[in-house]
């Protein structure tokens, strides 16, 4: 498996580099460009990489028609019409350029997921910094061409996707000319089952097309993220909401500022872990070295007595001769006076052998 490495804004991402830690923003401003900014100061406390913002307005993306195909059956938004949860949800593209500006000012890389050709070019035009192609819009290969057409990183999730549907996304982003490509696996169940997560597709996933793989989780906690970096994630994408019961179409999945900073620490920390095949002792363990097990004389010993199991033991701390030396011994004399207490060494060890082993 060759992953090469993905940079954005600077930000080196793939094998080798710590998770990069996306804050979905999704619908979770409310309407509200201050809430919007509020939120992308709290990702930008909490440790994040980037915020992700979307690109789309209602009549981009469906039509305002109200038969059963338009309306949601089940889940968070049951009963919905399309056009009007994408009407409340929707980013405002007149708030683009102050969401990037504030971005530029705060430090933290802004970047979005466009949901047609004519999103891609606005964003263009903002020259972000890659574009995120939705798990629902990974069979729309036009739009992964036009996306990749930019020269721009492209990240694409697979939520809902075969594999063959994969395939094909991958190859429309290869052919219009992307270099820069990660997927990331995803179920898009909103909350997701961790029991659903099967995250063995990750590594799997980055063998079977030789790219940098993370997880869009939208599942509730820590864990299944922190499992991912485990197996390999590149990236870890949550939803993020100032607070879960501030309204919003999103909030009821997404992560809250605190709840984010642990999940950045944690996701960080595991890929500390992680580290590298290594047996050789660490240095948060060699002063405890001198506290495994080690052979001991436990009795007062005169010169040429015996090495018996009663008057030689197997202690800690680690001073004396190793616990695999102990057959050995048993049975030979001593070369001299030892105290009770003493670390044997080789030179406690008469090397002739006892008259009753003749």
């Amino acid at each position: 498996m060759n992953c090469q490495p993905v940079a954005i804004g600077g930000r080196v991402i793939g094998p080798g580099n710590p998770p990069y830690v996306i804050a979905e923003m999704s619908a979770n401003h409310n309407g509200s460009l201050d809430r919007a900014f509020e939120l992308m100061k709290a990702a930008h406390d909490a440790g994040a990489d980037a915020v992700k913002i979307q690109t789309y307005t209602a009549d981009t993306i469906t039509i305002d028609h109200d038969s059963p195909e338009f309306r949601i059956n089940g889940g968070p938004w049951h009963g919905r019409t399309l056009y009007d949860l994408y009407n409340e949800a929707h980013t405002p593209w007149e708030w683009h350029p102050a969401l990037f500006e504030m971005g530029r000012q705060i430090g933290i890389t802004v970047f979005s997921s466009p949901f047609d050709a004519s999103a891609v070019d606005f964003l263009r035009s903002l020259d972000a910094p890659a574009y995120k192609i939705a798990s629902f819009e990974a069979i729309d290969l036009p739009l992964i061409a036009h996306a990749a057409s930019t020269g721009k990183p492209l990240i694409i999730s697979t939520g809902m996707a075969g594999l063959k549907e994969i395939d094909e996304a991958v190859a429309a982003a290869r052919a219009a000319g992307c270099r820069d490509l990660v997927l990331l696996h995803c179920v898009s169940g909103y909350p997701a089952p961790a029991e659903d997560a099967n995250l063995r597709t990750i590594p799997d996933m980055a063998r079977r097309f030789s790219v940098s793989v993370g997880l869009s989780d939208h599942s509730l906690g820590n864990a299944v993220a922190v499992a991912a970096v485990g197996l390999g994630a590149s990236i870890i994408e949550k939803h993020m909401t100032l607070r879960r019961d501030g309204g919003g179409v999103d909030a009821g999945f997404s992560a809250e500022p605190d709840e984010m900073a642990a999940l950045t620490e944690a996701c960080r920390v595991a890929f500390a872990a992680l580290g590298e095949a290594d047996y050789s002792p660490k240095a948060s363990e060699r002063g405890n070295m001198l506290f495994r097990r080690s052979l001991y004389v436990v009795e007062d010993l005169a010169e040429g007595d015996l090495f018996t199991d009663e008057n030689l033991r197997s202690i800690r701390p680690g001073y004396g001769l190793a616990p695999k030396r102990l057959p050995d011994v048993l049975g030979k004399r001593a070369a001299r006076e030892i105290p009770r207490g003493s670390p044997l060494d080789q030179t406690m060890i008469s090397p002739a052998l006892a008259k009753d082993d003749h």
